[in-house]
């Protein structure tokens, strides 16, 4: 109804002009409030559009039958094939069917029940009957007390990238089990000690080869301390087929002399010809090497992402395959001296990078787009022409449009810079 209308119905109403015209005030107020509110969810929703799909309000009442919608917006009507009119005034139950996790919800309704936000997710139906992955982002909105009136759901479509990742773990499942069955490391031990069997793997773990480890006994390819420790328990523990333990720890010596530290799984194993041990063994130096490094380059990452020296950045790609700025932090003008808007876009992707570098940067960009996390460093330019080293962290934040994440790091040349 618009302001017109309105005090046509008003003055048909009013016992004179003077309450005509209180009365008309008040339409006022009450229709310019209205259009400001609606202006503010539009704000709303197209500051979360990024994020989520759909937006859903709901009233404060959890019990039977459940809190009523009062709001959706189109987002929730293309997400789930409802129209606004089928689903205001029923509950969000209407999403709900046979293969909706019990558990999950239990635990949004404890969440709400305790006034506190909730994160989640599970399976939800459309109108026709389809299955997808709902994700939720629920919170309570309050009055001015500071009361809790209705709850709004940030709702978010994630099927296909549940699949996406489904699918990469699947593939990454299958290729470490074959891996790992390629890679076993695995040594046969006859009862008087005597190696029987080395794989390749455990000829390269040690750098002896197969002929020269048939000579030997498994304590000599320790170092002599444990070597003899080993030897004074062999027969002992071979009596109990090596059970007193489900893992053992070894020292091993390569045969240039460096100590190799190994983890064991030892079970008997009946041959034709005799009774020996299968030992397979895990390198523990190198676990922890490897685990090393990834902490370590988790803590530059870390730093990269927490410095007071950066900017960071939103980026993807334009249809002609061109690297382009959808968002940049504030801080890039204390680094470069260029605003915001001067750096959105292709033309402020190349306005900051530097002109020789561009080929470098956008080979790194296009790395991460194809699902790699990487550093890079180069150079951009600040608004007075000045080259300004950088390190480049970059992430995919979205398989299906290669949205990336970056954040970019001065890179100091030295104590006084």
């Amino acid at each position: 109804m618009d302001i017109l209308e309105a005090m046509r119905v008003v003055r048909a109403h009013a016992k004179d002009e003077d309450s005509a015209d209180a009365l008309k005030d008040l339409l006022e107020k009450i229709i310019d409030e209205r259009d400001s509110a609606r202006k503010e969810l539009k704000l709303l929703e197209a500051a979360i559009r990024n994020d989520y799909d759909s937006i859903l309000i709901t009233e404060l009442d959890l019990d039977s039958p459940g809190p009523k919608i009062v709001y959706v917006n189109e987002g929730f009507e293309k997400m789930t094939g409802y129209a606004k009119e089928e689903v205001i005034g029923k509950t969000p139950r209407i999403l709900q069917g046979p293969k909706t996790d019990r558990a999950t919800l239990d635990r949004l309704r404890e969440s709400l029940i305790e006034g506190k936000a909730f994160f989640g997710q599970t399976v939800n139906y459309r109108k026709d009957g389809s299955e997808f992955i709902n994700q939720w982002d629920i919170h309570p909105l309050v009055d001015e007390d500071g009361k809790i009136t209705h709850w709004v759901s940030y709702q978010h479509d994630i099927t296909e990238r549940k699949r996406v990742e489904q699918s990469l773990v699947d593939s990454k499942v299958e290729m470490d089990d074959f891996y790992e069955t390629s890679k076993r490391t695995i040594l046969d031990v006859a009862e008087d000690g005597s190696i029987r069997f080395a794989n390749k793997s455990l000829q390269e773990l040690i750098g002896y080869e197969k002929e020269e480890l048939q000579k030997m006994k498994f304590w000599e390819i320790m170092p002599e301390k444990h070597g003899n420790i080993l030897k004074e328990r062999f027969q002992e523990l071979w009596k109990e087929d090596f059970k007193t333990q489900p893992d053992y720890r070894f020292i091993f010596q390569h045969k240039s002399g460096l100590p190799v530290q190994v983890e064991a799984s030892i079970q008997p194993l009946e041959l034709k010809t005799e009774k020996v041990m299968r030992t397979e063994v895990s390198n523990i130096s190198l676990r922890k090497k490897v685990l090393k490094t990834l902490y370590q380059r988790n803590q530059d990452f870390n730093r990269i992402f927490n410095t007071k020296s950066d900017f960071k950045y939103g980026l993807s790609f334009n249809d002609k395959g061109e690297p382009e700025f959808r968002w940049i932090s504030a801080d890039v003008k204390n680094i470069t001296g260029y605003s915001v808007e001067e750096c959105e876009g292709h033309e402020g992707w190349k306005r900051l990078v530097h002109p020789d570098d561009r080929e470098k940067a956008l080979g790194h960009l296009k790395k991460v787009a194809g699902g790699r996390s990487m550093c890079m460093d180069y150079r951009i330019v600040d608004k007075q022409g000045n080259e300004i080293p950088v390190m480049d962290y970059a992430k995919t934040v979205d398989l299906q449009t290669f949205d990336i994440k970056g954040a970019v790091a001065l890179v100091k040349q030295s104590q006084e810079d």
